[in-house]
């Protein structure tokens, strides 16, 4: 069979690793973020003793458990995709990208599994200072993981520091090179703080949400709504900065990209026009319906009225990325760049007059906003890997030649099946996530045993329904 449900083997195989890496984005994007949230909730209870800060610490972290195993189980099987229905890829790629994800795994999932347990059921067991360290070794450990991932894909968008054997591979040359890559540290920069962008968006929806629900007498809820819009309204001006720079940054070494983000079929030698929206046609090489702005363009990217950006017509057709899709997905993500910075601007405002917990508006956008820094994440990986088409590593192995010999109905029969096994799965956990976050931050959560684990390992106190979360809830009776 040549094809399955009018589509090849290569296409499914697209969709699918799309599809698994959608959902597994959305993971580590929150599981970033939060892990430093519960760092410095913890830090913040051992510096002032005050209740509320632990009690918000036990709320978030059952629901960091929850996201850091889907997360790691959605991994997973995006790793298994690469000998599967990527075979080809991983062969010539391998000398490089094998070695930079095993660091992965022994530098950061190794800490960060190393460590989890104590954070979650260690307080009573090992002292507040070691447990403070393992929170804080948790929340390291997730940001060098992103680092890794990171410069892998970074490389991969902009490959140096390799040789060409004479079997085709790729060999590394030098690992500095390859790790330091040209466009790492934005992209390292943007994808960090984007999450913790996310993480305080969640916070500040979960928050919001319970102060419409009447609960602004509950210290909890008003404490985590007021640091998320801190953070929001730092965190997103700079993460606009840093979109910035990491858009000139591909300019520069991915310009074609930069052209469809733009939905510039054209050369401009004299100043490119920024087109807000439109409607771009790949067959006609046009944007219909455009609504345009001169030269604006230029003025952003090259800081000049009438700065030359090259266009998709310097290309070939066959090498020009699906322009439809990037040309929307990166507005999409700008769009809702700003709209963040928008509830940052306006919780200042309402901090300044005193109604950061009455301004019922406010609240009712932050519950909106709640949701939007994934879709944002998710908008910013289909522009940066759609944007890259045809290409695998940029500019050296295309996509159609890195696949495995499979047949279409195999890879389309596999498709079909993790769509239903995920959303039934991730479906199933998401669902108690939000049933976890409908409830409130109670002063009973200070009292939840954190060595509640196995009966076995857990000691007589277990057994007999003691908590010992501190000294002054020693030998309590549940």
């Amino acid at each position: 069979m040549q094809d399955f449900l009018g589509l090849d083997a290569v296409t499914l195989a697209r969709i699918q690793f799309g599809f698994t890496v959608s959902f597994h984005f959305i993971f580590p994007s929150f599981t970033i973020g939060l892990a430093s949230y519960l760092a410095v909730l913890n830090a913040l209870w051992l510096k002032t003793r005050d209740e509320t800060y632990l009690r918000l610490f036990r709320y978030w972290v059952k629901i960091f458990a929850i996201v850091f195993a889907m997360g790691v189980v959605s991994g997973i099987v995006m790793s298994y995709q690469f000998g599967t229905n990527w075979s080809v890829f991983s062969d010539k790629a391998g000398p490089v990208i094998g070695p930079l994800m095993a660091y992965e795994v022994l530098t950061a999932f190794f800490l960060e599994a190393g460590f989890l347990g104590i954070m979650l059921f260690g307080r009573s067991k090992v002292g507040e200072g070691l447990h403070m360290f393992a929170t804080a070794m948790v929340a390291v450990g997730t940001a060098i993981s992103a680092t890794w991932i990171l410069s892998v894909n970074s490389w991969m968008q902009t490959p140096q520091g390799f040789i060409m054997g004479e079997n085709g591979q790729y060999l590394p040359a030098d690992w500095l090179e390859i790790i330091f890559n040209p466009s790492f540290p934005y992209r390292l920069a943007h994808a960090l703080t984007a999450s913790y962008l996310t993480t305080a968006l969640v916070v500040g929806g979960v928050g919001a949400w319970h102060l419409l629900r009447g609960r602004s007498r509950n210290t909890g809820v008003r404490i985590m709504f007021s640091m998320a819009m801190w953070m929001a309204a730092v965190v997103a001006p700079l993460q606009i900065v840093l979109g910035d720079a990491h858009g000139l940054n591909t300019l520069e070494h991915q310009p074609m990209k930069v052209a469809a983000m733009e939905g510039h079929f054209q050369s401009h030698p004299d100043g490119a026009p920024l087109i807000l929206f439109g409607l771009p046609d790949q067959d006609t090489q046009t944007v219909k319906y455009k609504i345009e702005i001169p030269k604006l363009s230029s003025l952003i990217l090259t800081h000049s009225w009438n700065g030359a950006l090259s266009g998709l017509d310097t290309i070939p057709r066959d090498q020009q990325p699906p322009v439809a899709i990037v040309f929307w997905s990166f507005r999409v993500m700008v769009g809702l760049g700003f709209l963040m910075m928008g509830v940052g601007l306006w919780s200042l405002w309402a901090r300044w007059r005193g109604q950061l917990y009455d301004a019922r508006w406010l609240h009712r956008l932050a519950v909106v906003m709640g949701p939007s820094g994934f879709v944002a994440v998710i908008a910013g990986w289909i522009t940066t890997e759609v944007g890259r088409q045809p290409w695998v590593i940029y500019g050296h192995l295309a996509t159609a030649d890195s696949h495995s010999p499979l047949d279409a109905a195999a890879v389309g029969t596999s498709l079909i099946a993790f769509v239903v096994v995920y959303f039934l799965l991730f479906g199933s956990g998401v669902a108690y996530i939000l049933r976890l976050m409908s409830k409130p931050p109670e002063p009973r959560e200070a009292r939840i045993k954190d060595g509640a684990g196995p009966m076995h390992a857990a000691g007589l106190g277990a057994v007999h329904g003691e908590t010992y979360d501190s000294a002054s809830d020693r030998g309590t009776a549940q």
